[in-house]
């Protein structure tokens, strides 16, 4: 907070021009002895508190938030061009984490994610999508499911239904639909596929940002994410747009109306994507999932638009473009 109280040359409020602050001033230092003739009172030279940094409009802290982003992204470009594989370990790690924040999210209502099944079906999915294609994917999945139902079966905890439920849920939601991401991954230039999938999603967030936070008026659901709003989705699919259609043609050798398209629904898909994650938190009275990552939050505070945008993004690259 800013101090708005005047101040006189010396730094203290100004005793010539208000009587009462006089008073104030000759009962506070009564019986402390007078100062040194020539030399101003220490009390009246004292510096004001200094004031503590105003949040950004986001309620985040800016700095930190892009230069964390900055780094994530870069490596995560850098690891799709030189090293793919790595690519596959770093979203298995962000996956599981992801995982370990929903879960713990879900105690505040006493739901217990049986997560020893849970971990392996999150180790497990990306891996099968990446070496096994959408095949292997679906029988992991399913795999992870059995084993998740045994566990409990005989781990005879309470709750038991509500505990099986959370954990497919918290299968479904993380770690296999980022699987469809790798399933680029391991597709013939899916590489590139996945460094768009990314720009698009980083494009979202940057350009949403930058709009909402200068002409955000209009909420799009104040109930669930009152800072959203339709001037930042708006910039959000303007900005996308641009990059997509510059990726399609000078990245993904496709027509411009493929680029077009790829960004109208990755921007649909990560807004749903926060959107609900919103809701979730909203739901269980947290803030954040964590405070992992500096003006971020948690994992999941940056995987919720990844996640939803990386099924679309796969299923329009299988439908619209030849031979994926």
């Amino acid at each position: 907070m800013s101090n708005d109280q005047p101040h006189s040359k010396a730094g203290g409020a100004s005793l010539e021009t208000d009587p009462a602050a006089k008073a104030t001033d000759m009962s506070a230092t009564e019986g402390t002895g007078s100062p040194e003739p020539g030399k101003p009172s220490k009390r009246g030279r004292g510096k004001a508190p200094k004031a503590p940094a105003k949040p950004s409009k986001a309620g985040r802290n800016l700095p930190a938030a892009i230069g964390v982003g900055v780094v994530l992204l870069g490596a995560l470009l850098a690891g799709l061009l030189f090293f793919p594989f790595a690519i596959v370990a770093i979203a298995t790690v962000f996956a599981a984490v992801g995982v370990w924040e929903v879960s713990r999210a879900l105690e505040v209502r006493s739901i217990k994610v049986p997560m020893v099944p849970v971990l392996v079906g999150t180790v497990a999915l990306p891996f099968a999508a990446y070496f096994g294609g959408s095949e292997a994917l679906a029988f992991a999945l399913v795999a992870s499911v059995v084993a998740l139902l045994l566990w409990r079966t005989i781990d005879t905890a309470d709750d038991a239904v509500r505990s099986i439920l959370a954990g497919i849920f918290v299968l479904l939601w993380v770690p296999f639909m980022l699987s469809f991401a790798m399933l680029l991954l391991g597709e013939p230039g899916g590489q590139v596929r996945v460094a768009v999938l990314l720009l698009l999603v980083v494009s979202n967030d940057t350009f949403g940002y930058l709009v909402g936070a200068i002409f955000g008026k209009h909420p799009m659901a104040p109930k669930i994410s009152p800072k959203k709003s339709w001037e930042g989705f708006a910039g959000s699919a303007a900005g996308a747009t641009v990059v997509g259609i510059i990726a399609a043609l000078y990245f993904l050798d496709q027509p411009w109306w493929f680029g077009l398209v790829l960004a109208v629904a990755t921007v649909a898909a990560a807004t749903a994507g926060d959107f609900s994650e919103s809701m979730i938190k909203r739901e269980l009275g947290v803030k954040d999932m964590s405070n992992l990552l500096p003006g971020h939050g948690g994992i999941m505070d940056r995987l919720d638009s990844v996640v939803f945008a990386s099924p679309v993004v796969f299923m329009l690259s299988v439908l619209l473009v030849p031979g994926a």
